[in-house]
């Protein structure tokens, strides 16, 4: 889907929110950058489509419900708070919320922030 002509202030509009079901995404095309939009728990996220290891469609890689955390061998958390886009080219993981590489310190998402007014979510590109 190509949204770069559909213009609200210096938002772009990508869809509505009964499109993104909860825990969904959908990719859209703003100005040549594919951009994966996510409704984590009626909250809203924009990354780039690409991932930072080597360019990867990484919006197309599989969204995990929370980050398992140890303390020690045999026990672990899960913390739902934290979902989990993974690579589908090298299984790199990242933190969808901080956009922090979960396997390399320094690689990280490319953000775009996002508001839903009256139904309508919008990115700033």
């Amino acid at each position: 889907r190509d949204w770069s002509s559909d213009v609200c202030s210096s938002d772009l509009v990508v869809a509505r929110s009964g499109e993104i079901p909860e825990g969904g995404r959908t990719i859209v095309n703003i100005g040549g950058l594919p951009i994966g939009i996510f409704n984590i728990d009626g909250e809203y996220f924009a990354i780039l489509n690409r991932c930072p290891h080597q360019g990867a469609p990484l919006c197309e890689g599989h969204l995990w419900p929370g980050l398992l955390v140890s303390s020690e061998p045999g026990e672990y958390t899960n913390r739902a708070e934290v979902p989990i886009i993974s690579c589908i080219w090298h299984g790199w993981e990242f933190d969808l919320i901080s956009g922090a590489c979960l396997v390399h310190d320094g690689k990280r998402l490319r953000h775009f922030p996002v508001r839903v007014d009256d139904g309508v979510i919008y990115v700033q590109v």
